[in-house]
């Protein structure tokens, strides 16, 4: 028999649903959360809740979605503090310090990629991350891609192939993209869900993001794009065209880009996100994202923390939350709901029926809902406010995945 467990005596319940509650988010005001097994069974009034088989008194905190981070690049080895330290001295930002963490990952044996990817999932949960998305790209040899995909889905919700990273070190551009578009994504297809390309000066040029774009739609899969980031250039309008499931990054958009992003999303449409990496614009000291600009339009935003080495070691969503309401000018519920429902929409898991890299069928996340899984985090706060209220306070306190907890 599935057991039940009662979440009541909650002070502010965000549930992303607006049907269960007021105003953006969906928010409840002492208010209780039914458990059964992996799915959320009930939401609503404290004072109407269910009988269950285990009942834990919030005591007035805090409950909402775990955050869902849609951009990160976690199978890895190396360090690049040197780096880190020159850009902070002055030095301007160039893609071309991925390929230092390219060789110290295809040198890491199995074992140590998957202990470095388990320590960084840790982490994240503690933060109250419930669902991760990661990427490939730092093999760049079919081996190597097809390794990182093995990794990755042993601990994430969802794989992108990011083989399209930049071109490696003594690599013809051309036989690259032949390669890219060819063994390599025949080899790694099987293990992953999404194609990534990072479109910029000094990564993949227009002609190039198209021709991956329309290979990876041929073998169907989903399509991603790294845009935008290092200064002005076709990777929105190409995301928008040819319906890829986000862009992220958005340094540098155009009145127009804008406009594309937020007319994707027509009455029936399922249009381009949107999605803004808040840690790494600090850390590149690149212009932020203007996430206020894409909301206002009607833009479709998600919030995730680009974990990597070179330019956002940080898995914290607490902190990309702050910072997107403290500078970027979104008000805490815009901000939570990016990070949390935007991220499942980003990533095609705000609906029933997505697969999981270990081939199981998923009921939706970025929600507090009947019928979605029981994804959720306590905050040691009365509100979400405190996100940005307090920042730099690490206040997730508890965090269940799929009705387990797991920090």
């Amino acid at each position: 028999m599935v057991r039940t467990l009662l979440i009541d005596n909650i002070g502010e319940l965000t549930t992303n649903d607006e049907t269960l509650g007021s105003g953006l988010g969906g928010r409840l005001s002492d208010a209780a959360v039914l458990i059964e097994g992996e799915r959320i069974a009930w939401v609503g009034s404290a004072a109407q809740a269910p009988t269950a088989d285990e009942r834990i008194d919030a005591e007035g905190r805090a409950l909402l979605p775990g955050w869902v981070d849609s951009h990160t690049h976690m199978v890895f080895a190396g360090d690049r503090t040197a780096e880190f330290e020159a850009r902070m001295a002055g030095e301007a930002y160039a893609a071309g310090g991925i390929n230092v963490t390219v060789n110290a990952t295809r040198a890491a044996s199995d074992a140590e990629l998957e202990a470095n990817l388990a320590r960084l999932v840790g982490e994240a949960r503690r933060d109250g991350t419930t669902t991760m998305e990661t990427k490939t790209g730092y093999g760049l040899t079919v081996a190597d891609e097809v390794r990182s995909a093995r990794v990755a889905a042993t601990q994430a919700d969802a794989v992108t192939f990011l083989g399209a990273h930049v071109v490696p070190a003594g690599v013809d551009a051309a036989a690259y993209l032949d390669l890219v578009t060819g063994e390599m994504l025949d080899a790694v297809a099987p293990l992953v869900s999404a194609v990534d390309v990072f479109c910029e000066s000094g990564a993949f040029d227009e002609a190039q993001t198209r021709r991956i774009l329309e290979t990876a739609t041929a073998k169907g899969l989903a399509t991603r794009v790294h845009g935008n980031q290092l200064g002005h250039g076709p990777g929105t309008q190409l995301a928008v065209e040819h319906g890829s499931l986000s862009v992220d990054h958005l340094g540098f958009l155009t009145d127009d880009d804008i406009a594309a992003l937020a007319g994707s999303w027509g009455e029936d449409a399922r249009g381009t996100v949107a999605t803004v990496l808040p840690a790494c614009d600090l850390s590149t000291r690149m212009p932020l994202a203007p996430a206020r600009k894409l909301i206002d339009a009607g833009a479709v935003v998600a919030i995730a923390s680009n974990c990597n080495p070179g330019t956002s070691y940080t898995s914290s969503m607490g902190f990309c939350v702050a910072t997107a309401v403290l500078q970027m000018g979104l008000t805490v519920q815009e901000a939570v709901r990016a990070a949390t429902l935007g991220g499942a929409i980003a990533l095609g898991m705000h609906e029933d029926g997505w697969i999981d890299p270990r081939g199981s069928l998923q009921a939706r996340v970025g929600v507090v809902s009947p019928g979605a899984l029981a994804d959720l985090q306590l905050l040691n706060a009365p509100s979400v406010t405190h996100l940005a209220y307090r920042p730099g306070m690490r206040l997730t306190e508890a965090v269940w995945k799929a009705g387990t907890r797991v920090a």
